[in-house]
């Protein structure tokens, strides 16, 4: 097997493991994650595959990874550099049991940005849509198809994807003051600004960022009120992606059968 490592590469910290690092190291160009090597890529488009475009730690081939291997999943991944337009990086208004807050796409038209869209099979999309809690009542995220028409991804030489899926916070996204979505600056920049913003939420987490991500780590219970807090003080806003994600979800992918656009 050619390529290199991710240790090679500095790509090996796993955000779960290190809140604070979050979203993690991102390649710096395309490749296919296989086992703890990032190989060249063959292609920028698999057709029986999803295509799904990562905002936060899903870009983070180390994240990938340790999540795949928790299902005894090691086959490989296709991660595609993309040149995006009409989505921003933003802040999900709940608190991670992972010790972070995370990223959370927010539609932003004629914005353009450098982003990943992963390939997965149907085992490995599963496997991202439990890490985002989709199959739960009550989880964080939606699985919502972004179509071309309002997301516009190019994966090469001007070739562009009929859509994407991506993951829609259901609890909303932090806004900058004036209700328009805040973009998420890192991990530890976030949670300085957030905790010497709030008495109340230093109160819960501590005063530092490394307080913040020791005591919401596995506190289940402790996140929920911390994800409460956001939306008592007046911190949330929509994404503007949420049209996308209320519809019921695209078919299965494989064969050929991810969607060009969302079911009725």
């Amino acid at each position: 097997m050619s390529g290199r490592t991710l240790r090679e590469l500095g790509l090996a910290e796993v955000p779960r493991e290190h809140p604070l690092t979050y979203p993690g190291a991102w390649p710096a160009d395309s490749g296919v994650l296989h086992g703890d090597r990032l190989l060249p890529l063959e292609r920028p488009v698999y057709e029986d595959r999803a295509p799904v475009l990562a905002v936060g730690s899903n870009a983070s081939p180390a994240q990938l990874r340790h999540k795949m291997a928790e299902f005894g999943i090691d086959s490989p991944v296709p991660m595609v550099r993309s040149r995006v337009t009409g989505v921003e990086v933003g802040v999900s208004a709940h608190v991670s049991r992972m010790g972070y807050v995370s990223a959370s796409p927010v539609a932003s038209p004629g914005a353009v940005r450098e982003l990943f869209v992963i390939w997965l099979d149907r085992r490995q999309l599963d496997v991202i849509d439990a890490s985002e809690g989709v199959p739960l009542t009550r989880g964080n995220f939606w699985r919502a198809w972004l179509p071309a028409s309002g997301v516009r991804v190019e994966v090469a030489h001007g070739q562009v994807l009929p859509g994407v899926y991506s993951y829609v916070n259901r609890h909303g996204v932090l806004h900058d003051g004036d209700r328009s979505p805040r973009r998420h600056p890192g991990q530890r920049a976030l949670l300085t600004e957030l905790l010497g913003r709030s008495a109340p939420l230093r109160a819960l987490f501590g005063a530092t960022p490394e307080e913040f991500s020791a005591r919401a780590h596995g506190d289940a219970g402790l996140c929920a009120r911390g994800t409460r807090l956001f939306a008592e003080q007046g911190w949330v806003t929509e994404s503007g992606l949420e049209p996308y994600a209320h519809g019921r979800p695209p078919g299965s992918p494989g064969a050929g059968e991810w969607p060009s656009a969302p079911l009725p």
